[in-house]
């Protein structure tokens, strides 16, 4: 166990001191013992490291805005031990933590397993609108339903302390921080940059996971170079949990045989390293399928630079939400494309880009010009924004009752009527 400073993570060890560094990175709304029933036989080879996520499992709440802040946190830990080279597995969030890696300090990674992962996890606004359900709900309702999306129906009915478990852990972490890892998971996107991961990678997915399926996992495993796939019958997305022995297999075959040498940088050369140790069989019982890893040929990703209005869209989706931009880009045609593609680049490449405000004051001053002016559609697609720019319910009540004493009764009453419904859609937990 660790004392944690803010930059740091609060982190275990486990297994020989003298093996080569193996770390398991969990998922959101987990802790590190999700990977309870992988220790015994990692510990066989390596000198097993797990850490949690600000807020999970009684760590410290400090919270972290960015997967690039976690991979930070993660190697300012790593830096105070002396670990400098090591292996990676990570679940979903940890998986996105693990890319981080790979694309930013890959001599420090000597081999990858992305589980559970995704280039891009969802849209920005499935983790924006859940991060709006807990800042106004509090972690309850996601906790209730994080079973559903964690394991497959006939595994949750057969494991209720497992599924009990699930939601404790879940219901224990801290809202702030969940919040902010829900903002890291919204802002992530390496689909363009997957073609420069050169670490040895393994992409491993449940088959019945439907957060991030094998879809997902065929996407990675397209873009990364050196990756190879393992689908695991009969699991969904915390896999490692669900399917033990499957997974711990896979990881035994796939670090034990593909650990790149480090880089020696007194010489310019590879360092020519011995594997960390001989393969150990491991025998799954007889019960638990066991998945087999598939290589799968790169396409390469398109990549380009990016204007003006590259930005303005990214900004436009994170604020309005893709759904919205969506529909009034494909209703866009001869007569309006050329204004959407000048309200893209003007408002929101120019205006919204700014640094002199950030997003929430932005948003408080839309919603207040928005209802003095009696824009109500503009109003509704605002105040969806405004939650998920941060503004709690109580926030926009107070901006327009603002707006009632210098706008008028009337335009404020409108716009109350307009934001009462946009709340109680965007805060009420779905069944």
């Amino acid at each position: 166990m660790s004392e944690t400073p803010t930059n740091t993570l609060q982190y275990r060890f486990d297994g020989p001191e003298d093996a080569p560094v193996l770390i398991l990175g969990p998922s959101l709304g987990t802790t590190w013992h999700m990977w309870d029933r992988q220790i015994p036989e990692l510990t066989r080879q390596w000198r097993v490291f797990r850490f949690d996520l600000p807020g999970h499992g009684g760590a410290p709440a400090h919270p972290a805005g960015s997967v690039s802040d976690l991979a930070a946190r993660l190697l300012a830990t790593l830096d105070g031990l002396g670990v400098q080279r090591f292996g990676y597995a990570g679940c979903a969030l940890g998986g996105a933590i693990g890319v981080e890696l790979a694309l930013r300090h890959p001599e420090r990674l000597a081999s990858l397993a992305l589980i559970a992962a995704s280039p891009r996890f969802g849209t920005a606004d499935e983790f924006r609108q859940r991060g709006v359900v807990v800042r106004t709900n509090g972690l309850d309702p996601i906790a209730r339903t994080s079973p559903d999306r964690w394991f497959t129906t006939g595994f949750a009915a057969a494991q209720p302390a497992i599924t009990d478990w699930a939601v404790q852990m879940v219901r224990t972490t801290d809202p702030g921080c969940y919040i902010a890892s829900c903002e890291a998971l919204a802002a992530f996107d390496v689909r363009a940059e997957l073609g420069r991961i050169g670490v040895p990678t393994l992409v491993l997915v449940g088959s019945e996971d439907q957060v991030t399926g094998p879809a997902e996992a065929r996407t990675l495993v397209a873009g990364i170079p050196d990756a190879r796939l393992a689908v695991v019958p009969g699991a969904s997305h915390l896999v490692p949990v669900e399917q033990p022995a499957a997974v711990s297999d896979l990881l035994v075959r796939h670090f034990s045989t593909a650990w790149q040498p480090g880089f020696d940088a007194t010489t310019g050369h590879m360092a020519v390293l011995a594997p960390p140790v001989a393969p150990v069989p491991v025998t799954p019982p007889q019960a638990a399928p066991v998945a087999e890893i598939a290589p799968m040929a790169a396409e390469p990703l398109p990549t380009g630079p990016r204007d003006s209005y590259d930005i303005g869209l990214k900004i436009r989706r994170e604020v309005l939400g893709d759904a919205h931009v969506d529909r009034e880009l494909a209703e866009a045609d001869d007569f309006s494309g050329d204004f959407q593609e000048f309200s893209t680049r003007s408002n929101w490449g120019a205006i919204w880009d700014r640094p002199g405000l950030d997003r929430r004051t932005r948003s408080c001053v839309a919603l207040t010009a928005l209802a003095a002016g009696g824009h109500l559609e503009e109003l509704a697609a605002h105040t969806r924004a405004a939650l998920r720019n941060g503004l709690t319910p109580a926030e926009i009540k107070e901006v327009l009752l603002q707006t009632a004493v210098y706008a008028g009764m009337p335009a404020a009453g409108r716009a109350f009527r307009v934001a009462q419904q946009v709340v109680r859609e965007e805060t009420t937990p779905a069944e």
